[in-house]
């Protein structure tokens, strides 16, 4: 356990970089926080690696100490169990994935919890399972099966919850971009379904809808 006074100090840097209306922001996308993140990055840097003030901080429930947590503790060092504890717990989108991708992706438990999260009623959790093989997806993995994560896809995308419908939908495009021998199929399905067709996409950014989404990483040659 960290040093209380370190815990309090650092809760205090982070209430003095509290901005109002940066919180107005974040709240619209379900983040309870108020700190510019480029801030946030910031203060991890001069705190560099601590993993004991990242419990500590975690602990604390605030969705601010929270990341801060996640950008200077040891990936490494969680067990197995205080992982799946942390995503339970872990509501805030922004926490959720930074969990997801900066601290189980590097973890020795990371396929052990994909498999186990994949499949797990609750959509949130099962949304990080389809994070983690995602990645692999990209990485042209052979633990995962496209045709099988194509027939899930299919028939349950377009009425899953909202996070896991984004992170199936993420697993369409990557199968559509990195496996060639099934882009015609992916590229069907998101066209059928229709999923995020309509997403409000700012000028100069590719569109999540997964068939625009698929051949315009294919055009760059990714």
């Amino acid at each position: 356990m960290a040093d209380q006074s370190a815990v309090t100090a650092v809760m205090a840097d982070l209430a003095a970089l509290e901005d109002p209306k940066m919180r107005a922001v974040n709240e619209k996308r379900g983040d309870d926080h108020g700190v510019n993140l480029t801030k946030l990055r910031a203060l991890a840097k001069q705190l560099k690696i601590q993993h004991e003030l990242a419990v500590d901080l975690w602990a604390t429930g605030d969705t601010a100490a929270r990341l801060l947590a996640l950008l200077i503790c040891r990936p490494k060092s969680f067990r197995r169990e205080e992982l799946d504890s942390m995503l339970r717990d872990a509501r805030a989108p922004k926490v959720h994935d930074w969990l997801v991708g900066y601290v189980v992706k590097k973890s020795p438990h990371a396929e052990d919890l994909r498999k186990a999260w994949f499949n797990d009623p609750d959509p949130v959790i099962a949304s990080a399972g389809w994070a983690l093989t995602n990645d692999l997806i990209a990485k042209k993995s052979a633990e995962v099966d496209p045709e099988q994560l194509l027939a899930l896809i299919d028939p349950g995308m377009k009425t899953a919850p909202e996070r896991l419908q984004w992170a199936m939908n993420n697993g369409l495009a990557m199968i559509g971009i990195h496996r060639p021998e099934y882009r015609a199929r992916a590229l069907e399905i998101g066209e059928r379904l229709e999923v995020l067709k309509d997403y409000p996409t700012p000028p100069g950014c590719t569109s999540p809808f997964a068939p625009i989404w698929i051949a315009e990483m294919v055009r760059r040659g990714a």
